[in-house]
């Protein structure tokens, strides 16, 4: 593993563990070059995962978008970063399950969609408002409007 302060291409792993949820394991890694400590994470991929935009065009699949989308999402909002990382950790569980290695863009969205809806009901109307390409105001009014009453908890709940 490259060294992110020297740029040394080895370092030693001091320390491994499994996280908290076990998908992926931390490992604590120091630099003989300069010394630096710094931590990595493993996680299992069960297989390579294309992602097809709507324009047709073809990706690699990035956890890292993923995780970075639903951040976005349930920024300054009450949600707990374990739950987020659940909440990631499930759509690429679902993601890795289909026996699928190319997925529509569209499938992703509403995957998150869904697991968001349960989350928070803010971030859901945020993350939809994104994916959806809201435009105006009455895109909200009307996206919110078809929403049903179980569909969004009461803050106090």
């Amino acid at each position: 593993m490259r060294c992110p302060f020297c740029g040394n291409d080895d370092s030693q792993v001091k320390d491994s563990r499994p996280t908290e949820d076990g998908v992926a394991i931390r490992r604590r890694r120091q630099c003989p070059t300069c010394g630096g400590r710094f931590t990595t994470f493993e996680r299992i991929q069960l297989r390579e995962l294309t992602i097809i935009k709507k324009s047709g065009k073809r990706e690699i699949f990035d956890r890292d978008k993923l995780a970075r989308s639903v951040e976005i999402a349930c920024r300054k909002r009450p949600v707990p970063a374990e739950r987020i990382e659940r909440v990631v950790n499930g759509v690429v569980r679902r993601l890795e399950s289909t026996g699928d290695s190319e997925i529509e863009a569209g499938r992703v969205g509403e995957m998150v969609m869904e697991a968001l809806q349960a989350l928070d009901p803010v971030a859901y109307i945020r993350f939809a408002s994104v994916y959806r390409d809201f435009r105006e105001a009455r895109d909200f009014e009307t996206f919110v409007g078809g929403l049903s009453p179980a569909g969004i908890r009461d803050e106090a709940d």
